[in-house]
């Protein structure tokens, strides 16, 4: 077991082992998941699910709540469903292989009232793409594109249905001209900053299978404060 990490959540009440070298997860998920805000009773799918840990926090925040995962990475998807019984949660976290690109994978219930999707955010041809294969599937638009992803969702989500992910801002045309051009019209956008003088990098943003137009640009999440300390509302989102 040398070549994975066992990490930890929420003081200790979620543990996630990683692989050593291969894709791990960052604050973007964390992010991610507190940003979703589902309602009771709903069913979700996570597209690109990786490590299993978004449908995690998920489900250790709202009891109430039904979690699909979907990874196309054989090994990430092993990874996920370990994960998913060592914190004893297949009861509520259903992990599918599965190519996004493909129909439907027959044990999805489709519709589903939310997908949340953590994109991989480069172009295939830009940047530095990593050697390590995991991470560069994770990183790069490799196994997805952002309009394959909207396309996916498009036919994994209920009209009314709300899609929610985050990307660089850089790209936040790119987003949500695809989002639109599938009939998912961005809702709530919040941009991330490091710090508060900093210019975005980030932004999160929810969208409504069959919205009418306009969107709300939300105050800034701020993430360190000038000292290097996370803000308050970030701490927040790692309390147990």
């Amino acid at each position: 077991m040398t070549q994975y990490t066992t990490d930890t959540l929420f003081d200790g009440r979620l543990l996630i082992y990683q692989r050593r070298h291969g894709y791990r997860f960052s604050i973007d998920a964390v992010l991610l998941a507190h940003y979703t805000r589902p309602r009771s009773g709903e069913i979700l799918l996570d597209l690109g699910t990786g490590s299993g840990v978004i449908p995690l926090i998920l489900a250790y925040r709202w009891a109430d709540i039904q979690i699909y995962g979907m990874e196309i990475q054989p090994e990430l998807y092993r990874l996920a469903m370990a994960n998913i019984r060592e914190n004893n949660l297949e009861n509520r976290i259903t992990i599918v292989q599965h190519d996004l690109r493909e129909s439907i994978h027959e044990a999805f219930p489709c519709p589903f009232d939310r997908v949340v999707c953590n994109p991989p955010y480069r172009k295939a041809q830009s940047g530095k793409v990593n050697p390590e294969p995991e991470r560069a599937v994770a990183r790069h638009e490799i196994a997805a594109t952002i309009t394959e992803v909207l396309q996916a969702t498009r036919r994994m989500l209920k009209v009314g249905g709300r899609f929610v992910t985050i990307c660089p801002a850089e790209r936040s045309v790119d987003l949500t001209g695809a989002m639109r051009s599938e009939g998912i019209e961005p809702k709530r956008i919040r941009p991330i900053h490091s710090k508060a003088a900093s210019a975005a990098k980030l932004i999160l943003v929810e969208g409504i299978h069959g919205g009418r137009p306009g969107s709300i640009i939300e105050a800034p999440l701020v993430i360190y404060e000038a000292d290097g300390a996370y803000t308050t509302e970030v701490e927040e989102m790692f309390a147990a």
